[in-house]
């Protein structure tokens, strides 16, 4: 059974580190990038199931990187994260194809149950 490929992307280093760790060490396949244009070129070369994209990132912020995801890969499902969200960028995200718009701190097992309901890996996962 092929494993969830999630790509995490925030500028926090630390906060996504240690959300890949236990990411992998739930059976997913994590890779991390600290900006959008960094996400951009994994993505080139490693496709992923999942994107988990953080909103404030410096230079490409995280809708303009939706926007190309979108357009260049629209098999890739991405869930939105942010510490400081609000209404509006929640419907712009929601309206560009995210999939969900969650808010930081967020349960690592409310997290990984958002990926499997994203992912089609996941319905592989349920079989």
């Amino acid at each position: 059974m092929e494993p969830c490929r999630v790509l995490l992307v925030d500028d926090e280093e630390e906060f996504v580190t240690t959300l890949a760790e236990r990411l992998r060490l739930r059976g997913m396949e994590a890779k991390v990038a600290t900006s959008g244009e960094e996400a951009m070129r994994i993505l080139e070369s490693v496709p992923a199931h999942v994107v988990v994209l953080d909103v404030l990132l410096p230079g490409m912020g995280g809708l303009e990187v939706l926007r190309r995801i979108r357009a260049k890969h629209p098999q890739i499902q991405v869930i939105l994260l942010t510490g400081r969200g609000s209404d509006q960028e929640a419907r712009e995200g929601l309206s560009l194809g995210a999939m969900d718009y969650l808010i930081k701190p967020i349960q690592l097992e409310e997290l990984i149950r958002k990926i499997r309901e994203v992912a089609p890996c996941a319905a592989r996962e349920r079989l």
